[in-house]
């Protein structure tokens, strides 16, 4: 049977949990969730889990070995599940996109994602799937890495991540099932929400501060 491995990128620990650089982490729990596949395994760095999808065997990790060595656990998940080239997803925050948008690509560089980074470093190559989730660019007077690595800050925000986070999710298994194009093509466009929600907040700041999505 065809092998299937999607891997969420995040740090391990509870100081970390359900912060923006954790993106990964959450959606990887959803679709175990969804499709009961449990993370109940321990091996190659990562919680595993096992099950199955569209006739393919879906494993589901979460790297252990915090963000910036991510590539060390992904290296033995691949030599272990020996997934196909376009076999390996990745899902994993990406500042430079708006709150609440997503964005599906087949390949590309790690831009200036450190976990992504090791990834593809370790991996030598760059031609896989990944889904970013964007969590916006930190406010003024905040450093990159404290806006990463805090929580979300009003119930609003955690509405509009959650729902993003269900959409990468459902590009994850449409990647899976049906392949990346598709899964472009349904998934690379703004929510109505995050759109409402950027209009709100645009629209109550100063005209030198606003930005174009």
């Amino acid at each position: 049977m065809e092998t299937f491995l999607i891997v969420g990128l995040g740090n391990p620990g509870e100081r970390y949990e359900h912060t923006r650089h954790n993106v990964g982490f959450d959606v990887v729990e959803i679709l175990s969730q969804q499709l009961r596949i449990p993370l109940n395994k321990r091996r190659f760095a990562a919680h595993v889990g096992e099950g199955v999808y569209a006739g393919k065997k879906l494993v589901l990790a979460r790297p252990q070995t915090y963000m910036n060595l991510s590539g060390e656990s992904v290296v033995q998940l691949v030599n272990w599940y020996k997934p196909a080239r376009d076999g390996l997803a990745l899902v994993y925050d990406d500042c430079d996109l708006p709150m609440g948008t997503i964005r599906v690509r087949a390949s590309g560089s790690a831009g200036t994602h450190n976990g992504m980074r090791s990834v593809i470093g370790l991996l030598g190559r760059d031609d896989f799937p990944r889904v970013r989730v964007g969590i916006g660019r930190q406010p003024e007077g905040w450093e990159l890495a404290d806006w990463v690595l805090a929580h979300y800050r009003t119930e609003q925000e955690r509405a509009v991540a959650f729902e993003a986070y269900k959409a990468a999710a459902q590009a994850l298994l449409c990647i899976a099932s049906e392949g990346v194009e598709a899964a472009m093509c349904k998934a690379n466009r703004r929510p109505p929400r995050a759109r409402a929600e950027e209009k709100a907040a645009n629209a109550g700041a100063p005209e030198e501060s606003r930005e174009e999505a």
